[in-house]
């Protein structure tokens, strides 16, 4: 089969009417999902057929070719991604079935009867632990769940959810992003972690405000502020010092847990004034109903939330003690050495414009160290622990997977979406027009990471894309290298709320499937509004009022 050599500017030479041919897929994606208001799997198909249409006619790349793309990106949105969310979730819905999740909301309740105190410490807090931990997906399913079970309508609950899932991103699945942008780039992955820790930071500051709003608007910000300020301060200084001082592989774990022992703190000194109580509710994922051969026990945590607060925290502790073991030490190595195969797509044969392969035609199935395997090695002992048999067990992951079934076809269709625009060179063409800004190129550079999230889902995906153009900005602009590779890092963040396989994820698991473009439309603003910031913060870094806060190694 005939292979592809990538081109950028293959529509009459012109870098600009090839980057407006590029952005054709994006554009259909955003307008379909957000002013026609189509189901998210419907507009990621037309999307991906669109970015088919471009790269044949437009880009010359062999239909075969771009059909090994798509099959290529589609494994890759079902594994590691869907295998991870699916584990997750099924997670939860044992704990559920089970009726230990009433007690998982009694616990967090006994902190704090109030929804916009609740939202801080489930969406901001424990979302970045599971960020932190598993990453591409996992917070925004599982907090989405959890905040529609101690009372936030299934819209607010998701959005909230989406817009918490930003500041930890960076340092996601153990650092992932930042560890793949340095290999793909040759830079130090330790200094880039360093300078991410310099900017997300500032996010973290606001993010607990804009969560209380949301609950409950400008009341919610008066009432609640010193909770939400105290919650952002200490995630924040902890994900600074870790980042720059320790290692920025832990920064969101040593973050996630500052931020709610914060929380936690001053609530012991302080309380809000009016408390936005719960409203009591049974949650269910993603049209799923509660067990009709529930033993009385289960009957009665569901009715009273009566129980041992550990064993209904244990599933998740077991999630963090078994990624400690497989991140570090021998475990890891040995893990590393036997993790599964990687190989050539078959049948792909695509170079870039000076002839080299690219390395996102290797296939990593990682199976053994890989996040989902970890999730589902968690969820048979969950198992175990709350005595859920085996048919149980089989029958509820069997429901997972029906309700999402859609949501499948969504994660699949955009990673299809994305490896046609990288491989194709479309996703370059982009960049490249971006960076013809020259010097204010700075204050456009997080809108490359924020569009390859968008695109993707995954910051680490994004890196991928767009990291080796930003280094190549950085030498043609003199701006540091450093400084424009954090900025796709962070901000890739703020497209994680709106990527499609997000919005899907969220919206499936409140039992809101089809609703998508509604979602999109209730975050799009907060993410655009925090992009304008990180744009000008990175700007005013690459100048001499802010230069003191760039890593110079």
């Amino acid at each position: 089969m005939a292979g592809y050599q990538q081109i950028f500017d293959p529509v009459g030479g012109s870098l600009g009417w090839s980057a407006l041919c590029a952005a054709l897929p994006l554009v259909t994606l955003f307008v379909l999902l957000g002013g026609a208001r189509w189901k998210a799997w419907k507009a990621s198909l037309v999307s991906l057929a669109v970015a088919l249409a471009v790269a044949v006619l437009a880009y010359s790349m062999p239909l075969g070719q771009a059909a090994l793309a798509t099959s290529e990106g589609a494994v890759f949105g079902l594994f590691p991604i869907v295998f991870i969310v699916l584990n997750a979730l099924w997670i939860y819905k044992m704990t559920e079935i089970t009726g230990w999740d009433a007690v998982l909301r009694r616990s967090f309740g006994s902190l704090s009867g109030d929804q916009r105190v609740q939202a801080v410490i489930i969406a901001f807090c424990f979302g970045a632990l599971l960020e932190a931990l598993a990453g591409f997906g996992t917070p925004v399913a599982v907090s989405s769940v959890m905040l529609m079970a101690v009372g936030l309508r299934p819209m607010k609950a998701a959005a909230v959810s989406l817009v918490a899932n930003t500041a930890p991103v960076a340092f996601g699945a153990i650092a992932i992003p930042i560890t793949t942008l340095g290999k793909i780039t040759g830079q130090d992955p330790a200094d880039l972690g360093a300078m991410v820790g310099r900017q997300t930071p500032l996010l973290a500051l606001f993010v607990p405000l804009i969560l209380v709003f949301m609950v409950d608007g400008r009341r919610g910000v008066r009432q609640t502020w010193p909770v939400a300020l105290a919650g952002g301060l200490a995630f924040a200084g902890a994900q600074f010092v870790t980042a720059n001082f320790i290692s920025y592989e832990i920064a969101d774990i040593v973050a996630a847990f500052a931020g709610a022992l914060a929380v936690v703190a001053t609530l012991r000194v302080w309380q809000p004034s009016d408390v936005l109580a719960a409203r009591r509710t049974t949650p269910v994922i993603a049209g799923g109903s509660t067990a009709t051969d529930a033993s009385e026990a289960v009957l009665r945590r569901r009715r009273t939330g009566e129980g041992s607060a550990l064993k209904a925290f244990a599933p998740y502790l077991i999630v963090v003690a078994l990624f400690a073991l497989v991140t570090s030490g021998p475990v890891k190595t040995w893990l590393d050495a036997h993790s599964g195969w990687k190989f050539a797509w078959p049948g792909l044969h695509v170079t870039n414009a000076k002839g080299e392969p690219l390395s996102a035609l290797t296939f990593n199935f990682n199976i053994f160290n890989a996040g989902g395997t970890v999730l589902l090695v968690a969820g048979l002992l969950t198992a175990v622990l709350y005595g859920v048999g085996v048919r149980r067990t089989a029958g509820s992951y069997a429901d997972t997977v029906r309700q999402f079934r859609w949501t499948i076809v969504t994660v699949m269709a955009v990673l299809a979406l994305a490896y046609v625009m990288n491989l194709s060179g479309q996703t370059v063409t982009l960049g490249l027009f971006l960076a013809q800004a020259g010097g204010a190129y700075a204050l456009l550079s997080p809108v490359a990471g924020w569009l390859g999230v968008a695109v993707t889902g995954s910051d680490t995906s994004s890196n991928s894309l767009f990291g080796m153009l930003q280094v190549t900005a950085a030498e043609q602009t003199g701006i540091s290298s450093y400084l424009l590779s954090a900025a796709n890092t962070t901000g890739g963040v703020l497209g994680k709320m709106i990527s499609p396989q997000n919005l899907a994820i969220a919206a499936a698991v409140v039992g809101l499937e089809g609703r998508e473009g509604e979602l999109f439309r209730k975050v799009v603003g907060w993410g655009i509004g925090m992009l304008a910031g990180v744009c000008l913060l990175v700007y005013l870094q690459s100048t001499p009022v802010l230069d003191w806060m760039v890593v110079h190694p």
